[in-house]
């Protein structure tokens, strides 16, 4: 019974290092600024685009 405790404390704990891994080990100040806006436009003016010139039917 204690190894499967032990177990599943340690997968918690990988899994807890690879959220925080993901979520804060990117860059050194943060995100650039703007990227986010830009990124927006990006996919605005792509779900423009598709609905302008919708893919053929077959």
């Amino acid at each position: 019974m204690t190894v499967i405790l032990l177990e599943a404390l340690g997968a918690l704990l990988i899994l807890a290092l690879i959220v925080w891994w993901t979520m804060f080990a990117g860059r050194n100040k943060g995100e650039l600024p703007g990227h986010h806006d830009q990124a927006d436009e990006k996919h605005e003016k792509q779900g423009e685009a598709s609905q302008e010139n919708p893919p053929p039917k077959s």
